[in-house]
């Protein structure tokens, strides 16, 4: 008599045997509000980091920080020479000059904050194969880092104001407000460019391109309000560059340091936009990078 044999197990699977012995996937992306608590945990990290970068960034130039000012004021002394004086874009501008530095220190923020993002992931792959963490932690950095240049100009712009006639007022402090929904705004930019630069590195190339066409339509160095009124434009741009956001916030720090914006009422639905574009691009870019927080350092 046989006895019937028991056919052979298969043996357990890769992901069985990880199961049983409490093994997780390495690098996997976590909940988002685990992600968030993460990122909260390692913000000395954040921080230092971007203190750092800043410190590092003129450290072998001999005049050292003074060119986180100086870069900003050469820009506005080249645009006020071609566009103030060769193209008379200074014509019905009132304080054209505190109008152009002003749109100029914001400008330089939200695209320098931008086009640094599309590197943020790519160029510190070192880093992120290395170590875990929240890879927002990265775009993030090179933000503050630029923020904190951007208080360092601010204190330079208000004494600019002052030199040029400006007078404090309590509309200085809408400044604050300003400063804060541009920096959110400018952070949640710097997350979706820093997700497509992780897979397409070539698109810190046409960056320069890009940005330099939304600076020229954000009304830096001119008016878009004189423009809507003598130009017929069709409805649709007249709409896009009033809902442009880099022009919203540069508007709205404009009325809130010099004195001929100020004098006029703000229209009401400049805050709204304003808020909007911040929630926007803040928590949909940071959800969209962590969408591919696995896939960051990988071949």
């Amino acid at each position: 008599m046989t006895t019937a044999t028991a056919p052979p197990t298969a043996p357990p699977t890769p992901a069985e045997l990880a199961a049983a012995h409490g093994l997780t996937l390495s690098g996997a992306r976590p909940s988002l509000p685990r992600y968030i608590a993460e990122l909260w945990d390692r913000r000395h990290f954040v921080t230092a980091y971007a203190t750092a970068r800043m410190q590092a960034t003129y450290s072998t130039a001999k005049l050292g920080q003074v060119w986180h000012l100086v870069t900003p004021l050469l820009n506005a002394a080249v645009y006020y020479f071609i566009f103030g004086l060769v193209m008379r874009a200074s014509h019905n501008v009132p304080d054209y000059v505190p109008f152009l530095i002003t749109g100029v220190f914001v400008w330089d923020f939200i695209g320098s904050s931008i086009n640094a993002g599309t590197r943020a992931v790519h160029s510190n792959l070192g880093l992120v194969r290395a170590l875990h963490f929240p890879r927002a932690s990265l775009p993030l950095s090179t933000v503050i880092q630029l923020f904190q240049q951007l208080l360092v100009t601010m204190g330079a712009l208000v004494i600019l104001l002052l030199a040029f006639g400006q007078t404090p007022s309590l509309s200085w402090f809408l400044a604050v407000p300003t400063l804060l929904l541009t920096a959110v705004f400018a952070a949640g930019c710097a997350m979706v460019m820093a997700r497509i630069g992780s897979k397409s590195p070539d698109v810190s190339q046409l960056m320069p391109f890009v940005l330099r066409t939304w600076m020229y339509s954000s009304g830096v160095m001119w008016s878009i309000d004189q423009m809507l009124k003598t130009d017929q434009l069709p409805h649709w741009v007249s709409m896009l560059l009033k809902l442009n956001p880099a022009a919203v916030y540069i508007d709205l720090m404009r009325f809130s340091l010099i004195d001929s914006f100020t004098a006029h009422s703000l229209p009401e639905h400049v805050w709204p936009i304003a808020i909007g574009w911040a929630l926007l691009a803040g928590v949909g870019g940071f959800v969209y990078f962590w969408k591919a927080e696995e896939e960051y350092g990988r071949g």
